[in-house]
């Protein structure tokens, strides 16, 4: 009886693309076992490539233009599937779509994201998935609602600045001109970032420097998200700047679970569940999953563990390829994979990894197959 796999990866980050990757490991096996049956599931845990694996399972991509990071239009994507719509924070403020890739660390807004949930709403979907990662702004998701009608005044009237810069400024808010539309959906925050919103674990501390904030930019963004949580819970009686995922994208998971009442799930998870991934793994003899990197930060809830964990529900085994690997066996153990099969295997070379990933990939499928399916009649 032919072999069949089931091809789960997420994308190589600045190399291939999660269907890119499958594409190529599939292509490996297939020289070794023609008569395998595969079946591509593309995943991501909720940051970019969200909306690309959700196209990937059958949803349909839909087109629109919403508020760049720094103000300009952008053209981007969702994808919807009858009543229930995939959101990506980073396809309307994530770092990739920064002009010039020059880094606003008080000034980028998420004032996109907010667009992009009424694009959805406006197709008559019901419940938004809203993937968080990636993104490049700090402003605890001020734009967000402000996009979706809040107002946001200045001690004069007027409408404060974007950016996490101008929270500080804020001296009324009013959410009552929210649309009401968000109050009959059902807003789903797909994130593992289980970061705080405030203190030394929270979005300014922790990925403000990654977004190009100075030490005493990170001050100043800290104390913003501190006047903003306290104007929020004033206005709704929720304080909610301590919960888990609150400091997700720049404390977009706050406004989405403050102001918005998401409920929190962890990002591999929900795509999981979207994609049917239970039922499809099921009678399957492989599964191959995978990232860029497996390293300790693969433990934390990345796609390749949710991936690996679905798998061993189902009895199922489950390999991962990977550029490089940096775990140890008992690591890979416990994060649920039979084997790794890291580039680095093949090419010491780092950059010559990531720029002949396809490559590489497909001869690691030769020996996945050769390796992992010789028992298999």
């Amino acid at each position: 009886m032919a072999p069949r796999i089931i091809l789960a990866p997420d994308k190589f980050k600045g190399s291939l693309t999660a269907r890119q990757v499958a594409d190529a490991v599939g292509e490996g096996i297939r020289r070794v076992r023609p008569d395998a049956s595969i079946t591509w599931v593309p995943v991501a845990d909720g940051g970019e490539g969200t909306v690309d694996a959700a196209v990937a399972a059958g949803f349909e991509p839909c087109e629109v233009e919403v508020t760049g990071p720094t103000g300009e239009e952008v053209r981007t994507s969702f994808a919807h599937n009858g009543s229930v719509a995939v959101v990506e924070a980073a396809a309307a403020c994530g770092l990739y779509q920064l002009p010039g890739g020059v880094l606003a660390p008080l000034t980028a807004t998420s004032r996109g994201v907010g667009e992009l949930i009424l694009a959805a709403l406006d197709t008559g979907c019901r419940t938004v998935v809203l993937g968080v990662g990636g993104s490049a702004c700090t402003d605890g998701g001020a734009g967000l609602v402000a996009a979706l009608g809040a107002s946001l005044l200045d001690a004069d009237g007027r409408e404060v600045g974007p950016g996490g810069g101008s929270l500080i400024d804020i001296a009324h808010l009013d959410l009552h001109r929210i649309d009401p539309r968000i109050r009959d959906a059902d807003l789903v925050l797909a994130s593992d970032v289980d970061n705080p919103l405030l203190g030394i674990h929270g979005a300014a501390t922790i990925f403000g420097p990654q977004k190009g904030a100075s030490a005493g930019e990170v001050a100043a963004l800290e104390a913003g998200l501190t006047h903003w949580a306290r104007l929020v819970a004033q206005h709704t009686g929720l304080d909610v700047a301590d919960r888990p995922g609150a400091g997700a994208a720049g404390g977009i998971g706050f406004a989405a679970l403050a102001v918005l009442g998401a409920r929190r799930s962890g990002g591999i998870d929900v795509l999981l569940d979207l994609v049917g991934f239970d039922h499809v793994v099921r009678d399957a003899d492989l599964v191959v999953t995978g990232e860029g990197s497996l390293d300790t930060q693969t433990l934390h809830g990345k796609a390749p563990v949710g991936v690996a964990d679905r798998a061993a529900r189902a009895g199922v085994r489950t390999i991962a390829v990977a550029g490089r690997q940096l775990l140890d066996a008992d690591q890979l153990r416990t994060a649920g994979f039979a084997a790794a099969y890291p580039l680095t295997d093949l090419e010491p070379d780092l950059r010559r990894c990531q720029s002949e990933a396809a490559a590489l990939l497909r001869q690691q499928g030769e020996r996945i197959a050769r390796e992992q399916l010789a028992a298999t009649p």
